[in-house]
């Protein structure tokens, strides 16, 4: 069978960011705010007071510390408590696309690929603006590349079912080259006024570029050693907007049209069958767990990732063996894994295993094992 491999990568990192501290301040003002309003129906019984969030509360529950943001005024706002990302004219790049060229420039220069080498685009990822025309189309197009482009969702493991939907096109000649990016503009559906979630996630963009090894001229080539893909049916995660919202108006700008989710259900159901998925993946392509120099996981919470890796290694993972970026990023749904990746393999040396890993709702699990070449 044809090597195929991934050859280059890039992230693109807005520019603002929120600290706890900050998002803390706000939440809590916007608590206030409410309390008062409602404070005849609080003290006859009739309503709950909302209770104020905490630093504390925020980095136990999740290890994360901040988070980038496409707009922070509009998050910090206890009145508005929303990004504020205005419209543009469908003749001015979106922003989403505008985001994902950067990206994707960045994973071409490190490929040492340009836009005729490459003839496919994959959006992979959880939160997209418009449902047509597709945002891969619109992405390819302004990179000037030739060939065919597409969305898919399959929520925070988009990217790892971009990739194998990448190396699939390749190994069947569809396709040369292909670009995967992932446009993650996860605040656009976060509750910020949910003190259960509010903290959850940030704004970023990932690119991969998947081609055939005999036709890759990067300085850095990880060869796919295997993908594995899984879903599972569950409502533990959830967000119900979408088009048909407008036909019973009585759902629209209801909670559940935002990002929802059973926190501990997921917990306990998601990290078992994660372990268990890469551990029979390393078992087939009988790969001793202790071979693993790297395990690049979703970053969706600190604890997760720690029971994951604890149960493939047979013991507590250290801190260079699975590498966190959630004090920083935060939760970027689909990209996560990828900005671990792309941070955290400079040590690699030839022969070396690791194992791209990303899980969230559906459920869905994937999981893609690399080795350097």
């Amino acid at each position: 069978m044809q090597d195929i491999v991934i050859s280059g990568t890039g992230l693109y990192t807005p520019s603002e960011s929120v600290s706890n501290e900050e998002l803390v301040a706000a939440f809590n003002a916007y608590v206030e705010l409410h309390n008062a309003e409602h404070a005849t129906d609080i003290a006859a019984g009739d309503m709950a007071p909302l209770q104020p969030s905490s630093v504390e509360f925020i980095e136990k529950a999740s290890g994360i510390k901040s988070r980038y943001v496409m707009d922070k005024a509009g998050i910090l706002d206890p009145e508005r408590m929303v990004p504020h990302i205005a419209e543009r004219p469908n003749e001015e790049q979106s922003v989403m696309c505008e985001m994902a060229v950067a990206a994707a420039q960045e994973a071409m220069a490190q490929a040492g690929k340009s836009a005729t080498d490459i003839d496919a685009v994959i959006v992979a990822a959880s939160n997209m603006q418009r449902p047509y025309p597709a945002m891969a189309v619109e992405i390819q197009d302004a990179l000037g590349i030739e060939g065919f482009a597409f969305d898919m969702n399959v929520a925070c493991s988009s990217a790892t079912f971009g990739i194998q939907q990448a190396r699939d096109a390749v190994l069947t000649g569809s396709a040369r080259c292909v670009l995967m990016v992932n446009p993650e503009i996860c605040t656009g559906h976060l509750n910020f006024r949910d003190r259960d979630s509010h903290f959850i996630f940030g704004d970023v963009c990932t690119a991969v570029i998947v081609e055939r090894a005999d036709t890759a001229t990067g300085d850095e080539q990880y060869l796919i050693l295997d993908s594995k893909l899984q879903t599972i049916y569950s409502n533990n995660i959830r967000n119900n907007f979408g088009f048909l919202n407008r036909c019973d108006e009585t759902g629209i700008s209801q909670p559940d049209k935002l990002f929802v989710q059973e926190g501990r259900k997921v917990f306990k159901e998601v990290c078992p069958a994660v372990a268990s998925q890469i551990s029979a993946q390393l078992e087939k392509l009988d790969i001793a767990p202790e071979r693993l120099k790297r395990m690049w996981l979703h970053q969706a919470n600190l604890s997760m990732n720690q029971l994951i890796s604890r149960r493939v290694l047979g013991r507590e993972a250290l801190p260079e063996e699975a590498p966190t970026i959630l004090d920083e990023y935060a939760n970027t749904s689909s990209a996560g894994s990828v900005i671990a990746f792309h941070k955290y393999r400079q040590d690699f040396e030839p022969g070396d295993l690791g194992v791209l890993c990303s899980f969230g709702a559906g459920y869905s699990i994937g999981s893609v094992v690399l080795q350097k070449r």
